[in-house]
Order: structure tokens, then C-alpha cells, then sequence
């Protein structure tokens, strides 16, 4: 008699994952992202209560049935970062205690990167605290062109860097010219503008700086030749804007041409950061939806979602894939 073998899962096997098992919620930072990838991911955003009490406390409620799910938080911890972690953290610690099976923090833009070492005594390694802090209520984190890639060592869960590089590339290149040349506005860009150089095929400068406080940038010296050439500064972030001030300024002192097209995954532009650019002849800004962005600046801004990669990115994870 021919034996017939069929296969049966052993008692407590997880079946392949369904969309059904999977909720995403959304903090108050970039809500109009978060309905974007749940738009994409074929879903309802999660129901969240988020209010503040007339103290300033943050109440939250989840009103969804988390038990046994697959969550998906996000939020980005962009200005006011205090209050943009602690919504974070108190929707993660509402599905925790509700019975979710797993918990996964999208965090587009990580505050604090850029406070990822001490350069004197008694300063705190802010980075550092922050990502203990996220790792005491999530399973695992999914990032976006952080400032410090080796940041991910500072997680004690699974990180899953994600760049926004090939995206802004697409969206750089119509318009390009052998004209054009890629600019690093200090050594810690250079390799992310070498991303940019090997999908568009431009050649690259890049600028020796020194950051002399929080808002004041002194530049050094310029690598390369830029004298006639359209500048790309291109770096992943913009915040006050001093340090691309201070790499324009330098380039039209080494003669390029005052158009110049600035791409960055994200466009903080706090404090005077728009009007000191308005002053110089930016023609263009490229940037992600990583943050929220008001609808008008006083010069050209074109905003690229993020949607699809973080829905891709979910639908991978949630499925297990690698």
C-alpha cells in the first residue's frame, strides 16, 4: 500500500500573518502620514484618543481591540520632541496592557541624533537615553535616514533602517544637467551624497566645517571644483539652516552658479531657517513628508511621501519576510 505523507503544522504554529492581524495608530506629530500608509497598506487608521488635560498632561486611550495583534506606532519625536516620545510611549504602554503581540515604532525623523556622543564632561548621551527609553515598550523600531547610523547600536530591539535616498533621487533628477554637481555640506555627508552620485551620476564637492554652538557654523574649506557649476547640496536634514547658509555663501565666494537646489529626508527649518534661506538663491527644496510641512515657504518646496516605503516596509515585517 503506497504511504502518503501530509504535512501538518505542529499544535501552536503561527499561520502566515493576515492583514486583519494588524493595526497601525498614529501619534499627533504627522498624522497626515499615518493615514497615508494606512491609505496604502489597504486600512482604517487605528482609533486613538490623544487629548491634554487643562495641566498639560497627555491622556491617551486606544479604542481598537489590540489583544493578539500585530501594532504599528507611528510617530515621528520631531518639535516638541518631549511631547512627541512621551505620545509615543504612552500609545505603545496602552496596547502593551491591552495584550498586543507585538509592538513596532515607525519613528520617520529621530530626535536627538545629533546627540549622540559627548564632547566634555556632564553632558549626557541623549541618543543614547532616548533609544532605551523607546525600547522599554517596543518590540522592534523602523528608522529613516538617521543622522548616525551607528545609532542603531543603541537599541536593544531589532532596528530596520530605511532611506528616503532613492526616492529623493527620482525626484531630483528630472531637470538635471552635467552642470549640476553634488554637495556635501560637511564630511558627515559625503557619503550620503555618494548615494545620490551613484544613481545620478553627477560629480561631488563637499565642505570641511566647524560648528561652533547650536546655531553657528564656521566653514573651513571647500574639496573640489564648483566655479560655474548649479550646486545640490544634499544632506539629511535641514534645521536652522545655518550650516546650508554657510556652504552657499562659499559657494558663490568659488563662483558657482546662484541656483541651488537643496534635498534633504527632513526639513525641520525651525526657528528663522526659512527666511535666512529666502535670503540666498535657493531655487528648489527636496524633502520627504518624514515631518509635517507648512503649506507655503518662501521658496519652491517639493515634498515627497514616505507612504509607500513605510507600507511596503510593514507588510514585509508583518509578514515575517526578510
Amino acid at each position: 500500500m503506497p504511504f502518503h505523507c501530509q504535512f501538518r503544522p505542529p499544535s501552536g504554529a503561527v499561520e502566515e500573518p493576515q492583514v486583519s492581524d494588524m493595526l497601525l495608530f498614529s501619534g499627533r506629530a504627522n498624522e497626515p502620514l499615518g493615514r497615508a500608509v494606512a491609505a496604502a497598506l489597504g486600512i482604517a487608521p487605528g482609533r486613538c484618543l490623544i487629548e491634554n488635560f487643562p495641566d498639560g498632561e497627555v491622556r491617551v486611550q486606544v479604542e481598537e481591540d489590540v489583544q493578539g495583534r500585530d501594532i504599528y506606532l507611528l510617530q515621528p519625536t520631531c518639535p516638541p520632541v518631549a511631547a512627541r516620545l512621551l505620545e509615543l510611549l504612552l500609545i505603545a504602554d496602552g496596547c502593551r496592557k491591552a495584550g498586543a503581540r507585538r509592538l513596532t515604532g515607525i519613528v520617520p525623523y529621530y530626535g536627538y541624533a545629533r546627540q549622540d556622543r559627548r564632547s566634555r564632561s556632564g553632558e549626557p548621551l541623549a541618543a543614547r537615553l532616548l533609544a532605551d527609553l523607546l525600547c522599554t515598550r517596543l518590540d522592534r523600531l523602523v528608522l529613516t535616514d538617521l543622522h548616525n547610523p551607528a545609532i542603531e547600536g543603541f537599541f536593544a530591539v531589532a532596528v530596520e533602517q530605511l532611506s528616503a535616498v532613492p526616492l529623493l533621487a527620482e525626484g531630483l533628477r528630472p531637470g538635471l544637467s552635467a552642470a549640476h554637481i553634488l554637495v556635501a555640506p560637511d564630511q558627515g555627508a559625503v557619503k550620503l551624497a555618494q548615494g545620490y552620485a551613484d544613481r545620478l551620476g553627477l560629480d561631488i564637492a563637499y565642505v570641511h566645517k566647524e560648528r561652533q554652538s547650536g546655531t553657528r557654523v564656521a566653514i573651513r574649506r571647500l574639496i573640489g571644483e564648483v566655479a560655474g557649476r548649479k550646486p545640490v547640496i544634499v544632506d539629511d536634514m535641514i534645521s536652522t539652516g545655518g550650516t546650508v547658509a554657510s556652504t552657499i555663501e562659499m559657494l558663490l565666494a568659488k563662483g558657482c552658479r546662484p541656483e541651488v537646489i537643496l534635498v534633504a529626508s527632513h526639513a525641520l527649518l525651525v526657528g528663522q531657517a526659512a527666511e535666512r534661506l529666502a535670503g540666498l538663491p535657493v531655487r528648489r527644496l527636496i524633502t520627504t513628508d518624514s515631518l509635517p510641512q507648512p503649506l507655503s515657504r518662501p521658496f519652491s518646496v517639493e515634498v515627497l511621501s514616505l507612504a509607500p516605503l513605510l507600507a511596503e516596509t510593514v507588510t514585509r515585517l508583518h509578514r515575517g519576510a526578510p
